[in-house]
């Protein structure tokens, strides 16, 4: 081990494999021994009789060491004041012995590698699973066509998804919120200099990169069309969005995330979700710039949020039929708006050669006589953009006299963890213990802090919340004082960057696999770190996703057996605590190889995982992090828990060129 590696690498308690499989030819020859068909051993034989006790003899050793510390153990215990003297010292010292034995474990074994998983096939570099079936989804009212989700036929892949051959390492936040390389999404320069769309001629292609812009000579520009949103609300201008109640909104159809990334400043937090596309996708782009985004669609189930979750929907030329399937598609948006949030739709009132667009025309009428059935007022209509309001009061569902009465789901309906459920025909979330209006509720960020009052809605003590808080905010610190000196050390400042501020921008992407409460999302904000978190809560967890939302953060439910709703490559680190103990006691359906293969797709390279878990598991998650060709360092949390951490980080591996690919780009 050389001395770099002794430095940097943290150790712990590693699990030693109970059994070792040796080569087959040493079996072979024990047969013959055996057999009795050899009864004189030749000079091989008895070369390779040596060898097999060379390899054996470093195992006894380290078993005869740590027999020792176990007995001295029993020994300490006699003494309670002895225990506390050298008890750290004692740990320290048995992680370094186990960690040992653990590398001569793979001496003696052979070649690590032989354990590592493969590479996946180059079509896997931008592959969604459960969006690559051939199931096409489409609508007698409509002529759009989408990619339905499809799990059920997608099968298991063990393999690691390699970037294409051009990826290169994004840009620190926040220059790579306007700037991202070509080469790490599936988009084609072709593509970006024909495109039609307001969205993407709002791209400006420059050599390897992209560039956005905020203005257009076709817009008037994000800032404008935020100020315009704003006055139309009632407000002098987008600043006071916030005061308005307004914090998360949901973008569907989102472009590319230049309205997310421009209110992002405003401390307005935008989540993204468009269909699933093959090529120049809104999601994978959006998440190339830093911002939340997930591949969703209202095509023919419920989105994974609990209702009331937004406090804006965003609409801007999204390409829905808001008519279709009787209206059940703006019942949806109606389920996941906040009481008194608002519906903002822009899109064309004329088409192309300069006549009244009568398809957007007879949309717009349509929302207007439904949305009254759901309670909305027309607050304002303005060129191509309307703003309605979901109403404040529960109440007046009861007093409709006007529009499509529409039914209130009965108590059997479930509204808060409707995860891919079938979309719904009555209004969700009337009978609610969180139907608060926007404009009563806490101004952001103090929102995110509940009192125990706010905390009796979700059955929760303050003491558990503030435990909870507690414990993040000293894990967090813990966290980046282990991570920062290995990203100085790892990653040097490149040709050109400045000198980054903390945590040096190298992660701004994360995704939380069991957030629980979002204590973890919570603490990176009060620790000034500069993050955005997709918190996800397993639907085998309890479901505190409500709770999530109405702190102001935003999250998804979601079924870890299953591939997550998003492209390769898109988050900088995944935390995960506890996850590991609630797979375990839930009995999953699926191999922690599955999950941590699927870990491996959705993380950029050079990305972090960090597992917080019992030392069993944590010696599990090892071993497999081995196979993904993870550099793997543990650390001990606490000497009076059983809890490790596991940080892990993803390398860079690049694929080789072929030969037609070598001659290609020489021509160039």
């Amino acid at each position: 081990m050389s001395t770099r590696d002794s430095h940097d690498r943290y150790l712990s308690l590693v699990q030693l494999p109970s059994q070792i499989s040796y080569p087959s030819k040493h079996t072979t020859l024990e047969n013959r021994y055996t057999d009795g068909t050899n009864s004189t051993l030749s000079p091989r034989s008895l070369h390779k009789g040596v060898i097999f006790a060379l390899r054996l003899s470093p195992f006894l050793m380290a078993v005869a060491t740590v027999v020792g510390f176990l007995w001295w153990t029993i020994l300490i215990s006699i003494s309670t004041s002895s225990r506390i003297v050298v008890s750290h010292s004692y740990l320290e010292l048995y992680d370094h012995v186990v960690s040992d034995w653990w590398d001569i474990g793979d001496i003696a074994v052979g070649s690590i590698k032989s354990r590592e998983l493969d590479f996946c096939p180059e079509e896997f570099e931008n592959q969604v699973p459960c969006y690559n079936a051939t199931k096409i989804v489409a609508d007698d009212s409509s002529d759009v066509a989408v990619i339905d989700r499809d799990c059920g036929s997608t099968g298991k892949e063990h393999c690691l998804v390699i970037p294409p051959v051009d990826y290169k390492i994004p840009l620190r936040w926040p220059s790579g919120r306007d700037t991202i390389w070509v080469a790490n999404v599936k988009i084609t320069a072709q593509q970006v200099l024909s495109s039609g769309s307001l969205t993407k001629r709002m791209m400006i292609l420059e050599e390897e990169q992209i560039s956005f812009r905020s203005a257009s000579i076709i817009f008037d520009g994000v800032e404008d069309y935020a100020q315009q949103i704003a006055k139309m609300v009632g407000l002098s201008d987008e600043d006071e969005l916030r005061q308005a109640g307004v914090r998360t909104i949901l973008d569907i159809g989102c472009g590319y995330g230049s309205f997310g990334a421009h209110l992002f400043s405003k401390q307005l937090l935008t989540m993204c979700i468009a269909d699933y596309e093959a090529h120049g996708s809104q999601v994978q782009l959006t998440l190339e710039r830093g911002l939340p985004a997930v591949i969703s669609t209202f095509t023919s189930n419920q989105l994974p949020y609990p209702s009331l979750s937004f406090d804006m929907l965003h609409c801007l030329r999204c390409g829905i039929d808001w008519e279709m399937k009787d209206g059940k598609l703006l019942i949806e948006a109606d389920r996941v708006l906040k009481p008194g949030g608002y519906f903002v739709w822009t899109s064309p009132i004329k088409n192309g050669q300069g006549s009244r667009n009568e398809g957007n025309m007879n949309r717009r009428k349509f929302i207007h006589d439904f949305g009254e059935g759901l309670c909305w007022e027309l607050l304002s209509q303005q060129d191509e953009t309307v703003v309605w309001k979901k109403t404040s009061e529960a109440s007046c569902y009861s007093s409709r006299t006007s529009g499509m009465t529409l039914p209130i789901c009965d108590e059997g309906v479930n509204v808060e963890s409707p995860f891919y459920l079938p979309l719904q025909g009555c209004i969700a979330g009337a009978n609610s213990r969180r139907w608060i209006p926007i404009e009563a509720r806490k101004m952001w960020p103090v929102r995110a802090y509940p009192n125990a009052t706010e905390l009796q809605i979700y059955d929760l003590h303050s003491e558990v919340l503030n435990d909870d808080m507690g414990t993040w905010k000293f894990s967090v610190r813990e966290y980046w004082s282990l991570l920062s000196p290995v990203i100085f050390s790892d990653h040097p400042k490149r040709p050109g960057d400045e000198d980054p501020l903390p945590p040096y921008n190298i992660v701004r992407n994360v995704l939380d696999m069991n957030a629980r409460f979002g204590g973890f999302n919570a603490a990176l904000l009060d620790e000034g770190k500069y993050v955005w978190v997709m918190n996800v809560v397993p639907t085998i967890a309890q479901n505190h996703l409500p709770l999530i939302f109405d702190r102001g953060l935003v999250g998804v439910l979601h079924d870890w057996c299953e591939p997550f709703p998003t492209y390769p490559r898109t988050y900088d680190l995944v935390h995960a605590a506890g996850f590991l103990s609630l797979q375990d006691s839930k009995h999953s359906s699926c191999s922690l190889l599955d999950t941590f293969t699927e870990i491996d797709r959705i993380l950029r390279p050079e990305g972090w995982v960090i597992f917080r878990d019992t030392t069993p598991l944590i010696e599990t998650a090892r071993a497999l992090a081995t196979r993904l060709k993870w550099d793997a360092r543990l650390v001990g949390v606490d000497n009076n828990t059983e809890e490790r951490l596991l940080i892990c980080q993803k390398p860079y591996l690049k694929r080789q060129l072929s030969n037609r690919q070598k001659i290609f780009k020489g021509k160039e």
